[in-house]
């Protein structure tokens, strides 16, 4: 779906303040998703968002995530269907991002995800990961609670054997929500 087409600016798109009446660092939720042609940088254009508690640059052509040190107050991002490889450049918003919906992606690894302190929800179905060793680094996100990994090779492995909630939430323990499914635990009968 990426074009030949380039665009020079990333905010190229952004209503004018006269016909919305919001300035770009006024506003909290900034959606540039399918954009024709589509986006491929996230550049320095971003960083004016500054009020931008949600961003879903979804379905476009961006290969890197990049230029979040001024969304000091993000709280959502919205990057399924791109062609990004791996998550570094989280960094600058792991102690906001809550919610980072990251699907049908070209991921293997997850590097850098301990970054992200403070994220919930992670959708990030339909990616590259492969081994339980990379599944593993989600276990440094403290508070994740609810996860969509299926499409997956691990996950697609180990579901066809029967194996997959078993081991992930061995794994994660702290999740309430797996691919869409309530977590239910099982707990230990406790001697008297």
């Amino acid at each position: 779906h990426c074009s030949k087409r380039k665009r020079e600016y990333l905010l190229i798109s952004w209503p004018t303040e006269e016909r919305t009446g919001q300035k770009a660092n006024e506003a909290t939720e900034v959606k540039l998703y399918g954009q024709i042609p589509p986006i491929e940088k996230m550049d320095a254009s971003l960083s004016m968002l500054t009020n931008c508690e949600k961003l879903s640059l979804s379905t476009n052509c961006i290969e890197k995530i990049a230029n979040l040190n001024g969304l000091k107050k993000l709280k959502i991002l919205s990057l399924g269907r791109n062609n990004i490889k791996n998550l570094n450049g989280l960094e600058t918003v792991g102690e906001t991002l809550e919610e980072l919906w990251i699907s049908y992606n070209l991921i293997e690894k997850l590097k850098g995800v301990h970054a992200m302190k403070k994220l919930l929800v992670l959708y990030m179905a339909n990616n590259l990961v492969k081994d339980w060793a990379e599944f593993s680094k989600l276990g440094d996100l403290p508070v994740l609670t609810d996860l969509v990994f299926v499409g997956n090779p691990l996950e697609e492995k180990h579901s066809s054997d029967g194996t997959w909630i078993d081991e992930a939430t061995k794994r994660l323990p702290k999740l309430k929500k797996l691919d869409g499914n309530t977590v239910i635990k099982q707990e230990e009968d406790e001697e008297a």
